[in-house]
């Protein structure tokens, strides 16, 4: 966990993610890179040389079934405030809307949600839990499906919203995480999500494994391309 959050705080300063005296919202899914995340900055608060306070927040999409009561547990021995907000999006997106590309509006829909539910608790950052391998496969899915050279940036502010997202794990690979998770027995939610594992995001996984077998640091190489082209917001500003 030492390690982890030592990387965390790196990315953070080279991306300046964090102002003194700031609460910022932890985008909790029950997923492990959201739980890996909400471990991290609840040690990292401690000693920082920003001090700032933590707020998780869970966007529940409406699956039946889906229990979020162990996070709560969680967050009560981090110390750590956790707000639930249950919003019907599942059935909107897939009942209703019967989308053919459910993933593009769950995204904005999720977005905007998570806004208006930080908003009300008077919080304007909210840190997502997007990590390396997500970075270097949104960068490849916006090149070979929409022949774009695009990525999510590492700070993002939403100006319809007033809202800013930064993203803490981009340094951090998703092994790393899956180790952590295993290790610390982090109460992870199932994704009862019908996508889940078969979206256009599971090609490009599958297609970066192949690739790997030749080249083995080809995601460090991409992402490298991603910080030096520079993407717009991807500069990072390397700290001593």
């Amino acid at each position: 966990m030492q390690k982890l959050e030592g990387i965390v705080r790196r990315c953070m300063d080279d991306y300046n993610m964090i102002e003194s005296g700031e609460t910022i919202a932890v985008g909790v899914s029950g997923g492990k890179d959201s739980l890996a995340m909400l471990c991290a900055l609840a040690g990292l608060r401690k000693y920082y040389p920003k001090p700032f306070n933590i707020h998780a927040v869970t966007l529940d999409m409406g699956f039946e079934g889906t229990d979020f009561s162990q996070i709560k547990a969680l967050c009560d021995s981090l110390g750590t405030p956790y707000t639930v907000e249950k919003r019907d999006l599942a059935r909107v997106i897939f009942v209703e809307r019967r989308e053919k590309n459910p993933c593009a509006l769950c995204a904005k829909m999720r977005r905007g949600a998570l806004s208006d539910l930080i908003l009300s608790l008077g919080i304007r950052k909210i840190a997502l839990a997007h990590h390396f391998d997500d970075a270097v496969e949104t960068f490849l899915m916006s090149l070979l499906y929409e022949g774009r050279i695009n990525c999510f940036q590492p700070v993002t502010y939403l100006s319809r919203a007033d809202v800013t997202q930064i993203r803490p794990l981009l340094y951090v690979g998703e092994s790393m995480i899956s180790s952590l998770a295993a290790k610390h027995s982090l109460p992870v939610v199932h994704n009862p999500c019908p996508m889940n594992g078969v979206s256009k995001r599971e090609e490009i996984k599958a297609l970066l494994k192949t690739l790997e077998a030749q080249y083995p640091d080809l995601k460090s190489k991409i992402f490298g391309a991603m910080q030096r082209l520079p993407l717009e917001g991807w500069s990072a500003e390397k700290t001593e």
